[in-house]
C-alpha cells in the first residue's frame, strides 16, 4: 500500500520508516508483517543460514534494503549474500538470496511484482515461504516452483523446510 504522495530517492533514502518500506518508481510502499508467524519464520530462516555462516561463506541480513533498479528500491524480508568483506549499507549488486514471506495480506499476484524486481535485477534465489500453508516456493524467470528444500549452488546450501517449520 503506498504512504503518500510521490517522493524523491533522496528523501526515500534519509528517512526513517518502522517498519523498513519499499520504494517503487517515487512510491513509498509499505510491507505486510508483524504478526506472530511471519516474525517467526524470518527468524527461524535467518537463524539457520547465520548459524552456517563461515560453514558456506555467506551473511545474512534481515530487511536489507536492495536497489534493484535506478529508482526501485525492495526490502526482502530476509537477504543472504557471499561473504566478501565489508558490505555496502544499501545492496546495489544482486544478493545471492531473497527471501519473502508471506504474510495473511499478501497476495501471490502483489508479490509477483516483487519477485520480478529481484529477477531482473540478477538475484539467482528467490524465494517466497508461507509460514500458515507451511510451504515454499522457488522463482524463476519461468515461474513459482513448490520446493521441499531451499537449496544454492555456488556455495552450496540446503534449507530443509522441516527446519524452518518445526
Amino acid at each position: 500500500m503506498a504512504t503518500g504522495s510521490l517522493v524523491s530517492i533522496q528523501e526515500y533514502l534519509t528517512t526513517s520508516y518502522r517498519p523498513d518500506c519499499d520504494y517503487v518508481d517515487g512510491v513509498v510502499l509499505e510491507r505486510n508483517l508483524g504478526e506472530f508467524d511471519h516474525a517467526r519464520l524470518q527468524m527461524a530462516v535467518s537463524g539457520y543460514f547465520y548459524a552456517r555462516q563461515k560453514q558456506w561463506g555467506i551473511v545474512v541480513v534481515p530487511e536489507q534494503r536492495v536497489q534493484v533498479a535506478p529508482t526501485r528500491f525492495r526490502v526482502p524480508d530476509v537477504c543472504v549474500i557471499t561473504d566478501e568483506g565489508q558490505p555496502d549499507q544499501i545492496f546495489r549488486k544482486p544478493p545471492l538470496i531473497c527471501i519473502e514471506i508471506m504474510s495473511k495480506d499478501d497476495r501471490f499476484s502483489e508479490m509477483r511484482e516483487r519477485v520480478d524486481d529481484y529477477l531482473k535485477f540478477g538475484v539467482p534465489y528467490v524465494w517466497i515461504l508461507d509460514a500458515a500453508k507451511r510451504r515454499a516456493w522457488r522463482c524463476t524467470t519461468d515461474g513459482m516452483h513448490e520446493v521441499t528444500e531451499l537449496r544454492t549452488q555456488k556455495p552450496d546450501t540446503v534449507v530443509p523446510l522441516t527446519a524452518l517449520f518445526d
